[in-house]
């Protein structure tokens, strides 16, 4: 028998015995963090051992297990059964086990989200029906939203909002509440009005089930973050209902980024006692963390002077210029290109459509006779 695994069955068998009491645990949790490179090492091979312990008994050393296999490679048949061991663990975990290593449920949480993602994108080809459409744009705009992908979020709950449908449904109205946060967090800025495709049942109810979030949008606008606050505080509990509230504090603090990127457009050097009162932080060491915050996401370009406590905005210092630049902007134009020709050949296979035909013909007569071009472009004489 490998010596690795018979290290293991024993590190199996510690968990299965000092999960009762305080002391146990505080044993237990010694044990396993000198064993946790062992785990690691094994990580390919620990599946099995999760089904020899029970996490709403052994949650600490089920963790433990659970991070480690997460953190190993996974094929695409093995992803889905994890995702399910991670979601049971989660429902059955007891939170005084967890607290004593909050990093590595910190970490399994993160793992999960990635392999959510992959496993979402492995279904995207399996779409059939206009449910399941709506179910896979709206869960795939909340992992989006895990993996602070905020733009692909959008995207994909756009999608819910404006996709057909002759009636509101819930998941519609979900998407919208998340959308228009999502909008404030990554772009700082939301519209109500909808695009023309969208159908007249979201155009006429969504607003209607919205109204706090519009409203949200409204006082976010006013770029004054006491009323801000004051408006998520009133209203915390709607927000906390809706399962909300985190996505509404990272409204809150979005605030302040894009207060501090406006001083930008304003100011060469600022002092952080200066930023704390314009954006009304509480002192100068939270704008200090605002400030490096931005410089590590590369949201604004600035240095600060630690002796004298000064702010110094430059300017970006990307000239477009480097190789890997250039492949970028290049990798960009052939993605553009592919696209381009992918509409081409929908446009062309829509105007040869007998129903698309026959449709246009049955209109005709409401609209000028230029208004219609049923034969594709490129086969015009």
């Amino acid at each position: 028998m490998n010596l690795n695994m018979t290290s293991v069955e024993s590190v199996v068998a510690q968990i299965q015995g000092l999960s009762s009491s305080v002391d146990d645990l505080n044993h237990l949790h010694n044990f396993l963090k000198q064993s946790d490179d062992l785990l690691q090492s094994e990580s390919t091979h620990l599946a099995s051992c999760l089904a020899e312990l029970d996490p709403s008994k052994h949650s600490l050393g089920y963790l433990y297990i659970l991070e480690a296999c997460t953190s190993a490679p996974i094929s695409k048949e093995q992803a889905n059964e994890l995702i399910l061991t991670i979601a049971r663990f989660i429902n059955d975990c007891v939170a005084v086990q967890i607290r004593l290593a909050p990093d590595k449920f910190i970490s399994v949480c993160k793992n999960a989200i990635k392999l959510v993602f992959a496993f979402w994108r492995m279904i995207y080809m399996r779409l059939i029906s206009q449910g399941t459409f709506f179910l896979y744009c709206y869960y795939g705009g909340m992992i989006c939203i895990g993996q602070k992908r905020f733009r692909k979020a959008l995207e994909l709950l756009h999608n819910v909002v404006t996709a057909p449908m002759s009636t509101i449904n819930a998941i519609a109205v979900e998407a919208y509440k998340k959308y228009i946060l999502v909008s404030l967090i990554h772009l700082g800025q939301f519209s109500a009005s909808f695009p023309k495709y969208t159908s007249s049942a979201a155009q006429r109810n969504l607003k209607n089930f919205s109204q706090p979030y519009i409203e949200l949008a409204n006082s976010y606008s006013t770029g004054i973050i006491s009323e801000l606050e004051a408006y998520v505080q009133t209203n915390r509990e709607k927000f906390e209902t809706d399962n909300n509230l985190g996505l509404v504090k990272q409204v809150v603090s979005s605030m302040y980024k894009r207060n501090i990127q406006r001083l930008t457009q304003t100011y060469l050097t600022l002092s952080l006692q200066d930023i704390a009162s314009t954006v009304q932080l509480n002192n100068p060491k939270e704008a200090e963390m605002h400030v490096l915050q931005m410089i590590q996401d590369g949201e604004i370009y600035a240095t600060i002077n630690q002796k004298d406590g000064m702010v110094r905005f430059l300017e970006d210092p990307e000239q477009y210029k480097t190789c890997e630049m250039i492949e970028h902007i290049d990798s960009s134009i052939q993605r553009i290109m592919t696209l381009s020709k992918k509409l081409t050949a929908m446009d062309e296979l829509i105007s040869c459509d007998p129903l698309y035909l026959a449709k246009v013909g049955r209109e005709r007569q409401r609209f000028d006779f230029d208004d219609f071009d049923t034969v594709p472009q490129k086969f015009n004489i």
